[in-house]
C-alpha cells in the first residue's frame, strides 16, 4: 500500500516538475525573442545615429542622376562663401581599372576630391585613417582645373587604400596607371603619394580597393570635365558641406545654411543630417512597434500556457483547496497561493529568457558569419528596456492568474469533498 502511495506521489511530483519547467520554458522563449530583436535593432539604430552625429559634414547636396552635379568646383566656392560654412567638398566616384607594374590589372573605385575640403568634411574617426596631410600636389585642386579649362599642369598623385597597396605589393613613390577602360593607353600614370585605411563596413559590403585623387584629374580621365561639344561639365556625385565648429551643433544655423544652398541649386536635393536623424528616429519608432507586435504573439502564447498550467494545477488540487476552504482558510489566502505561483513561474521565465536572449546575441556575434556577426556586435542591452519588459510581463502574468483564482474560488465544496 505504501509502495503504491509513494509511486503516486513520485509520479505527481514528476508531472508537477515537468509542468513547471514547461511553463518557464514557454515564458523564456517568449521573452528571448524581444530581447534579441530590441537589443540588435536598438544597437543598429544607435550606430547609425552615432555615425550621423559624428560625421564631419552637416549638409549633403545630391542629384538624382549619376554624376549629376555640374559645375562642382564653382558650386563649392559659392557654398564656401555662405556664412557659417567651413568647407564644401565635391566628391566624384567612378569605377576604373588600375594597371600595376608587371601587368596586373585590378578594378578599383576612384574617388575624385578637393584634398583640403575633403579632409575638413571627414569625421574624426575617418581622419585618423588618412595620412596626416593630404595635398595630392594641389590641396585646392585649382592648378589643373584652371578656371574650367582643365589645361593646367596635373600633379598626377593619388592615395591607395591599404588593402589595395598590400595586395599588389606596392609602396609610396611607385607608379600605377588608371584607365576608364581595359585599354591602358586611354589612361594616365599616377604616383602613389601614400595610403589610407578604410572604416569597417557594418550594414553592407564596402569597397576594399579604392584610389583617392584630385577631382579635376579624375574628371578629365573619365570624360566628365567637358562634354563632347566642349561645354563645361565639371561633374560630381555629391557635395558634402561642413559647418564651422561654433555652428555645427545649432539646428537653426544648419537649416539656414541648407536653405541658402537650396537657393543656389534649386534642382538638387539638399539634405541636412538633422533631417536624416529625424528620419532614422521615425523609422526606428516604426520598427520598434513592429518588433513589439511580433514579440507580443510569443508573449501571449507564453501567458496562455501559464494560465493552462495554473488551471491544470487547480484541478489537480481541487480536493486540497476544498478541504482548506472547509476548515476556514479564507479565500484570499487560496488566491494568494495561486498568484505567488504565477509570479514565481513568470519571474523564472523572465530571468531565463533574458539570459537566453543575451546568450543568443553573444553567440551570433562570435560565431555568426559576415554581416550577421557584425550586426550582432552592435547590440545594446538597455537595462531600462529589459526592466520594462520584465515588469510588463509580470504584471500581465498576475492579471492572467485571475482566471485560475476565479476557478479555485468557485469550486463547489460539497462536490469537492464528496
Amino acid at each position: 500500500m505504501n509502495t503504491v502511495r509513494w509511486s503516486l506521489r513520485w509520479r505527481t511530483l514528476r508531472h508537477r516538475t515537468a509542468q513547471t519547467l514547461l511553463a518557464i520554458a514557454a515564458i523564456a522563449a517568449a521573452v528571448a525573442l524581444p530581447v534579441v530583436l530590441l537589443s540588435v535593432g536598438g544597437g543598429v539604430y544607435s550606430h547609425e545615429l552615432s555615425s550621423i552625429e559624428e560625421a564631419g559634414y552637416s549638409i549633403s547636396v545630391d542629384s538624382a542622376a549619376s554624376h549629376g552635379i555640374s559645375g562642382a568646383h564653382n558650386l563649392s566656392v559659392a557654398i564656401d562663401a555662405i556664412s557659417g560654412v567651413a568647407a564644401a567638398s565635391p566628391i566624384l566616384s567612378v569605377p576604373v581599372d588600375l594597371f600595376a607594374p608587371g601587368g596586373t590589372v585590378v578594378p578599383v573605385l576612384a574617388e575624385g576630391v578637393i584634398p583640403a575640403a575633403f579632409t575638413l568634411t571627414q569625421s574624426a574617426a575617418d581622419r585618423a585613417l588618412l595620412p596626416p596631410s593630404i595635398s595630392l600636389g594641389d590641396p585646392e585642386d585649382s592648378i589643373h582645373y584652371d578656371n574650367g579649362t582643365y589645361a593646367g599642369p596635373a600633379s598626377a598623385e593619388l592615395l591607395l587604400s591599404t588593402p589595395l597597396l598590400e595586395t599588389l605589393n606596392l609602396s609610396t613613390g611607385g607608379v600605377v596607371g588608371l584607365s576608364p577602360s581595359s585599354n591602358a593607353s586611354s589612361g594616365s600614370a599616377f604616383t602613389i603619394q601614400g595610403s589610407f585605411g578604410l572604416p569597417p563596413g557594418i550594414l553592407g559590403p564596402s569597397p576594399l580597393f579604392v584610389a583617392l585623387l584630385p577631382l579635376s584629374q579624375l574628371q578629365s580621365l573619365v570624360g566628365l570635365a567637358h562634354s563632347p561639344t566642349g561645354a563645361l561639365l565639371d561633374s560630381a556625385d555629391s557635395v558634402q558641406v561642413a559647418m564651422t565648429p561654433a555652428l555645427s551643433a545649432s539646428p537653426a544655423a544648419v537649416q539656414r545654411v541648407a536653405s541658402e544652398i537650396q537657393k543656389l541649386v534649386p534642382y538638387y536635393s539638399v539634405t541636412s543630417l538633422l533631417q536624416q536623424t529625424t528620419e532614422i528616429q521615425n523609422a526606428q519608432a516604426v520598427i520598434t512597434g513592429f518588433y513589439v507586435g511580433l514579440s507580443s504573439i510569443g508573449l501571449i502564447v507564453g501567458l496562455l500556457f501559464l494560465v493552462i498550467i495554473l488551471l491544470r494545477r487547480v484541478e489537480q488540487e481541487r480536493q486540497s483547496i476544498g478541504i482548506r476552504r472547509a476548515i476556514g482558510v479564507p479565500g484570499w489566502m487560496v488566491a494568494q497561493g495561486i498568484v505567488m505561483e504565477a509570479l514565481g513561474l513568470t519571474v523564472g521565465g523572465v530571468v531565463v529568457g533574458i539570459a537566453g536572449g543575451v546568450t543568443t546575441v553573444a553567440l551570433l556575434a562570435r560565431y555568426g558569419s559576415g554581416t550577421v556577426s557584425d550586426i550582432a556586435r552592435l547590440a545594446v542591452f538597455s537595462p531600462v528596456e529589459l526592466g520594462l519588459l520584465a515588469v510588463a510581463l509580470v504584471a500581465l502574468a498576475l492579471l492572467a492568474s485571475a482566471l485560475p483564482v476565479r476557478r479555485a474560488l468557485r469550486l463547489s465544496l460539497p462536490e469537492v469533498l464528496r
